[in-house]
């Protein structure tokens, strides 16, 4: 597949194609995936794949797009009247910790990266559709607990950016350097305790 500007057309087949890559994306990897693998997997040929994604960029952005969409969704999702702030944000954590330790997740980060140059459509996509959809969620999430008394902030977006990068201490530079490839319960466990302790200490009602 070439790189080429093109504006995605959805049809019949199109959720079934995103499908398939999906599956053969978190399975393989970026570079593992091979078209022929994807339109197997989706049960179309290799004609309906590119009639859709003439570049395998643009078919991996469109799932990365919708695996973030997915995260931002699901982050909050546990929330009710009832729920601390604490066990907000160890479920939205937990759920960014599973997505950037998980091989799709770090994959996305690193073609991203590495196609910045020539392709910045995929970046700027990702991160709308990924870490601001999620910092979005997060600062509704933190209004509402500031106008209820459960916590003190004053900077809405700089405290979601915080807390997402805390959730991801220790882990990735290590994950992109390529020094650890998977990380125990109890090791994702210690970060995202010291994520919510560090956190509520800042923010929290005192």
């Amino acid at each position: 597949m070439t790189t080429t500007a093109h504006k995605i057309t959805k049809g019949r087949k199109f959720d079934q194609v995103l499908e398939g890559a999906r599956v053969v994306f978190m399975k393989d990897g970026f570079e593992g995936a091979s078209v022929d693998d994807i339109a197997k997997t989706a049960d179309v040929s290799k004609a309906t794949l590119y009639s859709y994604f003439p570049d395998k960029r643009l078919l991996f952005a469109e799932v990365a797009k919708c695996e973030c969409l997915r995260l931002a969704t699901n982050a909050l999702e546990v929330v009710t009247d009832e729920s601390t702030p604490a066990e907000v944000l160890y479920e939205a954590g937990q759920r960014i910790i599973e997505f950037v330790t998980s091989e799709f997740g770090l994959g996305m980060f690193r073609i991203c990266t590495a196609e910045s140059g020539r392709f910045p459509e995929l970046g700027q996509q990702v991160y709308a559709a990924g870490p601001k959809l999620v910092r979005a969620r997060l600062v509704e999430y933190f209004q509402e607990a500031v106008a209820k008394g459960q916590l003190e902030i004053t900077d809405f977006d700089l405290a979601a950016d915080q807390f997402s990068e805390l959730c991801k201490a220790s882990f990735f530079p290590r994950l992109l350097c390529g020094v650890k490839t998977s990380f125990t319960q109890q090791e994702t466990d210690r970060v995202l305790n010291g994520a919510v302790e560090m956190f509520m200490a800042r923010h929290g009602v005192k």
